[in-house]
């Protein structure tokens, strides 16, 4: 969200207030305390921090302070103010290690670990890719987001494969690949349940989730979000749960995850939509404590960008990368495939 100027004539005894947060409140929202309402809408937010907000004054609702305990309303505009400009808009070079699989003059493609976000953001102002990438080039192309580089994005917790761009001409021949469709991107993901068939395809309009705006949910009727097409292709089936390939036609926020539970297979612990409970199996003690260790090995949602195609900018080849599953991983395929074969 860009830095703003004071909103409906705010101004604190230090003067201008920028906006990091807006939210309006949706149709059917029931009274809730803004400390709690926040929580679902700001990624990496804690409850102590919203109050410490609401007592300093940085919490709006319809262009008025409110404290901690306002109960917010369907319609109401609730709006997070403070002294400073967003942090993510303070990009700082930092020299972070990167595995780079791939570079030229137009473009780098990176290996992203598992942990490391994309770009700065609530709670994550440091130690992100673009903080990184900025050390490593001195300048580089911003999109239409602001975004130093960035062609497209995967999650904090998925690892894999990133193309960047180091000029205007490849940032803009490589957001047009993807904006129509003609960039490949295979994902590997480990999902709960048997999924029973070979291959298939997953359409329905991806949206921020009307009362928990972390999630993004299938609107399946289109008449909200933006369309969204995951084409899937069955690995291995290993009983409680299946490795699946999956290739995305396009490119939305969580698109994988939510397409994936969508169909009944969410993503093996994948905290954020309820994939780190046992979805699958069995009510015996020694599975729980399986899947618990399980959880242990690979603590994120199991999701890896594994491979990533497109047409380069300059010389107009096609180029293909491939990334190996990380460890934590392939650790835990290995772990469930064990099981399945002594539990058959």
């Amino acid at each position: 969200m860009n830095a703003a100027t004071p909103n409906d004539g705010a101004r604190s005894n230090e003067g201008e207030l920028y906006e990091h947060h807006k939210i309006i409140a949706a149709k059917g929202q029931e009274p809730l305390r803004v400390d709690k309402f926040l929580m679902n809408f700001i990624e990496y937010a804690t409850r102590n921090k919203i109050q410490q907000s609401a007592k300093g004054g940085h919490i709006w609702v319809n262009g008025a302070v409110v404290k901690q305990n306002y109960k917010v309303k369907a319609g109401d505009e609730v709006k997070v103010l403070f002294e400073h400009p967003p942090h993510e808009f303070l990009l700082v070079a930092e020299d972070i290690p990167l595995s780079i699989v791939y570079e030229d003059d137009a473009l780098l493609v990176v290996d992203k670990p598992a942990g490391m976000v994309v770009h700065p953001g609530h709670g994550n102002y440091s130690g992100t890719l673009i903080n990184a990438l900025l050390h490593h080039i001195k300048d580089l192309p911003v999109n239409s987001d602001d975004r130093p580089g960035l062609v497209h994005r995967i999650d904090k917790d998925t690892s894999g494969l990133l193309v960047v761009a180091k000029t205007e001409t490849a940032m803009t021949h490589l957001a047009k690949q993807f904006f129509n469709k003609t960039s490949e991107r295979e994902y590997v993901a480990l999902v709960w349940g048997n999924v029973e068939d070979d291959t298939g395809t997953i359409e329905g309009h991806l949206a921020r989730h009307p009362k928990n705006r972390l999630q993004m949910t299938v609107f399946p009727d289109g008449d909200q979000g933006k369309e969204a097409v995951t084409h899937y292709k069955v690995l291995e089936r290993l009983g409680y749960v299946t490795l699946v390939s999956c290739r995305l036609e396009t490119g939305r926020t969580h698109q994988i995850r939510v397409h994936m539970k969508y169909i009944g297979h969410t993503l093996f612990n994948d905290e954020r939509y309820g994939g780190d409970r046992i979805l699958k199996g069995t009510t015996f003690t020694k599975y729980k404590q399986f899947v618990e260790n399980a959880f242990k090995i690979l603590p994120r949602q199991a999701l890896h960008a594994k491979t990533l195609g497109f047409i380069h900018p300059v010389s107009g080849k096609q180029m293909q990368f491939d990334s190996e599953i990380p460890k934590d991983m392939a650790d835990c395929i290995e772990k469930w495939k064990e099981y399945s074969k002594h539990s058959q």
